[in-house]
């Protein structure tokens, strides 16, 4: 019986489509869970309205921030803290956010860049990503010339800008998978 070539390409499309599909599901069920979402499984940890803080202690970890080690960033009062294992802040700083914000949840960091341009056209460098909000990517930075500028509000940026200093601790700190606690 003889074949056709368009027969055999068909086959062999077939084939190849079918080994591709393979492959990608086996890819997808060995990632790590939480790594293939921009959210984190459990995000019960983190409350909608605004976390309370002690007002003698403005720096202080907000209550009902989660537990664990995780990154906290506070939307309202553009503050992150790093928390170490125990609950013990290992560092906090003052941060000048994007003009995209990340809705209060837990999130985990889902990729990184040593050294990028910025959607903004700044060079920037300890980029840890961990949301996108309408095709946004919202993510820590620090600008190689250590600006913190407030960004044009005409623009969607979610690059929420540190100090240099802050986003080197940030960046030794905050690897692939570590919990991100947004808060109001």
């Amino acid at each position: 019986m003889v074949r056709s070539s368009s027969g055999i390409v068909a086959g062999l499309t077939a084939a190849a489509l079918a080994a591709i599909g393979f492959l990608a599901y086996q890819a997808s069920a060995d990632v790590p869970s939480g790594l293939g979402s921009s959210r984190a499984a459990d995000s019960s940890t983190t409350e909608a309205a605004k976390a309370p803080r002690d007002r003698q202690h403005p720096t202080a970890l907000p209550a009902a921030s989660g537990t664990g080690r995780r990154v906290v960033y506070s939307v309202d009062d553009d503050r992150v803290w790093l928390v170490g294992a125990g609950d013990r802040v290992k560092r906090t700083f003052k941060v000048t956010p994007g003009t995209v914000d990340p809705a209060p949840a837990a999130y985990v960091v889902t990729s990184r860049s040593g050294k990028i341009t910025g959607s903004d056209g700044v060079a920037v460098e300890h980029v840890v990503r961990f949301t996108n909000v309408s095709g946004v990517a919202i993510g820590f930075s620090a600008a190689l010339n250590d600006t913190t500028s407030t960004p044009a509000p005409s623009k969607k940026l979610g690059g929420i800008r540190e100090s240099r200093e802050d986003g080197t601790a940030m960046w030794e700190f905050a690897t692939i998978g570590t919990r991100v606690t947004v808060i109001k």
